[in-house]
């Protein structure tokens, strides 16, 4: 698997205590959002959030407005 440099950014910000949030509109558009412990939460690629879902190395709580990923065993072992 190629984990491409944003979504190791990703990976690391979630292993150093970061959210992962999937935010919907009313309208049902939807942006993810990393939200770090320190500091403004920052717009990630929602393709990004995908490829790793479908990796198996986050998985979602799937609640709305917000829903939040957390890492899976996978993902919190996979070498970065």
């Amino acid at each position: 698997m190629r984990i491409s440099p944003d979504q190791r950014r990703i990976l690391r910000a979630m292993r150093e205590g970061a959210t992962l949030k999937a935010h919907r509109t009313l309208d049902g558009e939807k942006t993810h959002r990393l939200h770090p412990l320190v500091g403004e939460p920052e717009t990630v690629a929602s393709a990004d959030v995908v490829f790793l879902r479908d990796a198996g190395l986050i998985r979602s709580n799937m609640k709305f407005p917000a829903a939040t990923y957390i890492l899976t065993e996978r993902g919190v072992d996979l070498p970065l």
